[in-house]
Parts: C-alpha cells; structure tokens; sequence
C-alpha cells in the first residue's frame, strides 16, 4: 500500500504487554511515531502472549495493513541480579525460555534512547529469560547464575511469535518491578510498582525512534 507515490507506507509497530496496568501506561498514543501504532494487550503468561501475537499478525497481514510489523514486547519484569531496584529498565539483547532464544535488534539504540528519555533510571541490557509462572527466591537466584538478566512470562514468546511470522526486528524493553531485595506482593500496591509504572509511562518516544531507525519497507 503507498499513498500515491512510489515511496511504500512506513511498517507498523506493534508494541505488545500483558496487562491491564501496563496498557494505561502506555497510552500515551502515537505522537511522534514515524508510522502506525498499535498496543496489544496480550493478556497474562507465554501461551497467552504466543496466541494473540500470532492472531493479530496473522489477521493484519491478511488485511494488508500491519503483517510486518517491527515488534517490542513491554512492560514489568522481576530483576534478577542483587543491587537491581524498581524502576530499572532492561533492555534485552536476547529473549530466552525453554523453546529457545531470540536475538533483539537495535539494542544499543533503545538503551541510548531510553537514557535520553529516563535520564534518572538505570538501565540494564542482557538476556531476558522466559518463564510460566512467578519466580521468587531460589528459582531467581538459578537463573540469575545460568546468566539471565530478568525475568517476565510474556516476552519471549511474544518475540518469537513474531519472527516466526515473518521478518521483522524485535525488541524487549522491561521495568523492574521487584528485585531480589526488594519483592513484591502485589503490583501498584507498593512503591515499587508505582515507580516502575512512572516509568513504563516515559518509554514510548524510545520505543518510536527505535522504529524510526530500523523501518522496514512494505510489501
């Protein structure tokens, strides 16, 4: 689809969470962005984020609107290396869960991004690793050692729902919501998750010059 010149339409982005709480922070809309936005709330867990990836890609490519799209998964995450605090972010390098990895593209240009946009926040950049549930203590502690970064249940199997779509860049971008000093109960409830929801807030402008950068022509 072209607009009446031989310039093709920008590819799409599509920005994936899980939750409710995630999706209102991210609606800050689509000011800035160098093509068409979408925010899909996954709902919670691996099967969950691989069922409406792969429904809406599937739909969109059909349609012609949005099937190559770039993709980034967002949200909260649980930090795994000692001296992590709520509201870090973590860019990852790679997703990992026990289907396999999936390498991120751009990353060097989200985390410079991400440092213009939260210039207070640390940020983090290395493996993101997958699982089906909560993980708390020594299953933290485990994966930490195996050289995971982070933990989330919903990322990587959003990335590789996505490539295995189609070519497209992928990405990841975390806040960390607890720590392993600082574990949370229940997100929003403790200052740890106000804090990582503030800064979930301020991410959309690195996420648009991300795609901005890595624009793939369309089909």
């Amino acid at each position: 689809m072209t607009h009446g010149t031989d310039t093709p339409d920008p590819a799409p982005l599509l920005i994936a969470c899980a939750l409710g709480i995630e999706r209102l922070a991210l609606r800050g809309g689509a000011g800035g962005a160098a093509g068409p936005v979408t925010v899909l709330r996954t709902g919670m867990g691996p099967q969950a984020a691989d069922r409406a990836v792969t429904r809406v890609l599937a739909e969109a490519r059909r349609q012609g609107e949005m099937g190559d799209a770039a993709v980034i998964a967002t949200g909260f995450c649980a930090g795994l290396a000692p001296g992590m605090h709520p509201g870090d972010l973590v860019v990852a390098d790679e997703t990992r869960d026990a289907a396999g990895r999936t390498e991120c593209v751009g990353v060097e240009l989200l985390a410079k991004e991400l440092t213009r946009v939260a210039p207070r926040r640390v940020i983090h950049t290395g493996p993101l690793v997958g699982s089906d549930h909560v993980v708390r203590g020594a299953e933290r502690a485990a994966l930490h050692a195996s050289g995971a970064l982070a933990v989330d249940m919903e990322s990587a199997a959003t990335l590789r729902s996505a490539v295995r779509a189609g070519a497209r860049p992928v990405a990841a971008v975390r806040v960390v919501v607890d720590a392993p000093e600082h574990e949370l109960v229940r997100i929003g409830t403790l200052r740890g998750g106000i804090s990582a929801f503030r800064v979930l807030r301020t991410v959309l402008p690195a996420f648009f010059e991300w795609h901005r950068s890595l624009l793939l022509p369309r089909r």
